[in-house]
């Protein structure tokens, strides 16, 4: 495995959205895991646009005195994936993790990512133990986990997981890629050369509420069907073939019936006929659907608008003072 150069400086990137409930505990209880590790580092808040007073709470602790909060501000809500791109945008370390802002996974788990990527891995996942939600998130995410997991060629576990570390390189690899559907964690591991997952305890949600309802879920299958792979449209015309070669085989048997057994059994079957014909049509409507929605992605990509907005930028103390230790300029950057 290649060696990579030590990791001096650590970005935590973590969206927020409605969160007010549970932004003091994440806030205290990160600094608190990120100060273990005895590097340098910054807790980078993105507000997406959230109605309570996430922004106002983020705001007063990047003020606060020897902060290490860097907080983002956009103008509205964009998306959990589109939230973390503009944090990206922003990130100052060599090693980049990603947290939900819930704490069903706790930011104990941090210094575990860093000693794992510290082997000289590119990208390191995580594995939820004990995964506390409801069978209706747990069932569908082990059937998209599939799906991704032989589309991609990536043996991982658990892409649901947002508690993740990436290198530098993997996430400017990622920040040149201008397509406005992303999943983070299937295209970073297009740029991860070395990857690994290790597991990480997942506790109950306590305050607050998921933000992916039903809707939000269906949504999300559709992002990562549609943004990884053209597998469905493969797939449509494999079932489009078997359907049409089961109406040729349906025809011929009405035929040959229809010779054995005289006209009055052709009209006798005309109500198999209609169910044929209903298969046809749904074939048809469910092929419409996924050209639709490659269609709605490359109109979307063609108009070119910015993933995201950023309306202020608010840079902690002790945030402020590693990055000039960089000997760089922080510029506030919009989307490309």
């Amino acid at each position: 495995m290649k060696h990579h150069s030590p990791i001096k400086f650590i970005s935590i990137v973590i969206p927020v959205y409605n969160e007010q409930a549970c932004l003091p505990a994440l806030i205290a209880r990160t600094t608190a895991a990120a100060s273990q590790l005895n590097k340098t580092f910054e807790i980078i808040l993105i507000d997406d646009g959230s109605q309570d007073n996430s922004a106002d709470i983020i705001e007063a602790a990047a003020a606060s005195p020897n902060s290490h909060i860097v907080g983002i501000i956009l103008n509205r809500n964009y998306g959990q994936h589109n939230a973390i791109m503009a944090g990206f945008e922003h990130v100052k370390g060599d090693l980049i993790i990603t947290l939900d802002a819930d704490l069903q996974n706790p930011p104990e788990e941090i210094p575990n990512l860093v000693a794992k990527a510290e082997e000289g891995f590119d990208a390191v996942g995580t594995i939820r133990k004990n995964r506390q939600d409801s069978r209706f998130r747990r069932y569908p995410s082990k059937i998209i986990n599939k799906i991704v997991k032989r589309s991609t060629g990536v043996e991982m576990n658990d892409y649901g997981c947002m508690l993740r570390a990436y290198r530098y390189h993997v996430v400017k690899a990622m920040l040149a890629c201008h397509e406005r559907s992303t999943f983070i964690p299937i295209l970073a591991n297009g740029f991860a050369r070395h990857t690994t997952e290790i597991e990480v305890s997942h506790h109950e949600r306590t305050q607050g509420k998921s933000k992916y309802d039903f809707m939000n879920l269906i949504n999300l299958m559709f992002d990562l069907l549609t943004s990884m792979t053209t597998a469905p449209l493969r797939l449509l015309s494999l079932i489009g073939g078997g359907i049409a070669s089961l109406g040729v085989l349906f025809g011929l048997s009405l035929l040959f019936l229809r010779l054995l057994y005289g006209s009055e059994w052709g009209v006798d079957g005309i109500f198999p006929l209609f169910s044929i014909l209903f298969i046809f049509i749904g074939a048809q409507f469910i092929g419409l659907g996924l050209l639709g929605e490659y269609i709605g992605r490359i109109y979307s990509d063609v108009r070119a608008r910015p993933r995201y907005y950023v309306q202020d930028v608010l840079i902690g103390e002790a945030s402020q003072q590693a990055r000039d230790k960089l000997n760089t300029v922080f510029p506030i950057k919009h989307a490309p």
